[in-house]
């Protein structure tokens, strides 16, 4: 089959959108990776990277139906939906690839309400898509875990297969996702690829900027643009902050407290940091990257700030296993055993501490931050509390410090 005419159709559609002041940021997203035309792919996708349409879809499709799938699929690239989210895909194909696009395709339906410009895909005068108001707001896991509890996708979603991976499955999406090609990727070509995308986003940015389009830039994204911020600085000044024992004096900052009396006496200084928890989520949401990040961040924390004691609890939904070392005395063979893998309740860390009676000058939490009900100031007996989060995800936890861990 000759594709010509359909690629020179695709060639004009991604133009109009380039000049499309309302979608100048999506310009500098959709020239990365390749784009084409195959006469056996069945609807459309991408790899995370390089973006493939079908011929025949093509041909179903109006314009503005057309720009809607393009936007989409680099929507799916913007997000790294296909490297972020594999482990949901491991444990249900279909359920990954419905959540995915229930986050797309409503950002995309606001990005133009009234379909002036993209319209979402229509079978038989019906719009066909996922597309759902009780997921507005919510990131691809949050999805995945709500369809799962609606009993959507079987015990494997595993659906149907096409070109490009797995294909619709059952799921109600019009376009495939081709996880598989996009773990095919080179740790180096990853690395490229995620470079691309951050500049290709705050390109983005400023082209919206300069043409007037208003911040239309979801806010998913806009959150991409913030400055990186050292997590690994951040999580040491908040141990040392709280933690200090006043051990020492110096003489080079006087004690203000007396400086009125004319009395000049030494400020004291703390050069050791005493009793810390670090309790470590091994919950079934935690996935191998994530649960080695917690290991190596855990070991971190111990050379980085050398307390005196370190009180180390695995838990998920009840608190699975619990050592105590002494100093920095921590070595990566001895945290690289982690138990657990039900849920995910740090309510259980907490009531463990009390009955325990155990009372540290600060709790350090690693999670992936997907926690239904994180307790609150009274259960955490006012201790000092940082969530450390791991994984991507971008949750705040309500109460205590909380950073994001990059990996």
């Amino acid at each position: 089959m000759d594709t010509t005419k359909q690629e020179r159709r695709l060639k004009k559609i991604k133009i109009s959108i380039m000049r499309n002041p309302k979608f100048a940021f999506w310009g500098s997203i959709m020239m990365i990776g390749k784009t084409s035309v195959s006469a056996t792919c069945p609807s459309a996708y991408t790899n995370g990277r390089d973006e493939v349409y079908g011929a025949k879809f093509m041909d179903e499709l109006d314009d503005k139906e057309l720009a809607f799938v393009v936007l989409h699929e680099n929507m799916h690239k913007a997000y790294r939906h296909l490297f972020t989210w594999k482990k949901l895909w491991d444990i249900n194909k279909g359920l990954a690839n419905a959540a995915c696009d229930y986050v797309i395709n409503i950002q995309l339906k606001d990005l133009d309400s009234q379909e002036k410009f993209i319209a979402m895909p229509t079978k038989d005068g019906k719009v066909y898509g996922l597309v759902d108001e009780k997921y507005r707001g919510l990131n691809a896991k949050q999805v995945f875990d709500m369809l799962r509890e609606e009993g959507k996708g079987g015990d494997n979603g595993e659906g149907g297969d096409g070109e490009g991976g797995d294909g619709e499955g059952g799921d109600g999406g019009f376009d495939e996702h081709d996880w598989e090609g996009a773990q095919e990727l080179t740790v180096e070509e990853k690395k490229h690829l995620e470079r691309e995308i951050d500049q290709a986003v705050r390109s983005g940015a400023m082209s919206e900027g300069i043409g007037g389009g208003g911040g239309n830039t979801p806010r998913d994204l806009a959150e991409l643009l913030e400055p990186k911020v050292d997590w690994r600085e951040q999580l040491r000044e908040f141990v040392k902050a709280v933690c200090n024992n006043k051990d020492s004096s110096s003489w080079r900052r006087p004690n203000r407290r007396f400086l009125s009396t004319g009395i000049y006496m030494p400020t004291m200084i703390g050069e050791k940091v005493g009793h810390i928890v670090i309790a470590r989520d091994t919950s079934g949401s935690m996935g191998h990257s994530e649960l080695s990040s917690a290991a190596s961040e855990t070991k971190a924390i111990a050379e980085g700030v050398s307390p005196e004691r370190i009180d180390m609890i695995d838990w998920d939904g009840v608190v699975e296993a619990h050592e105590q070392y002494e100093g920095n005395n921590v070595s990566l063979q001895d945290i690289q055993n982690m138990r657990g893998g039900g849920g995910t309740d740090p309510r259980c860390v907490a009531e463990y501490l009390k009955e325990k009676g155990i009372k540290p000058e600060c709790v350090v939490i690693l999670t992936d931050g997907y926690i239904s009900d994180w307790g609150d100031d009274e259960l955490w007996q006012n201790v000092p509390v940082l969530w450390a989060i791991v994984g991507g995800n971008k949750v705040v936890a309500p109460m205590g410090k909380t950073i994001h861990v990059e990996m």
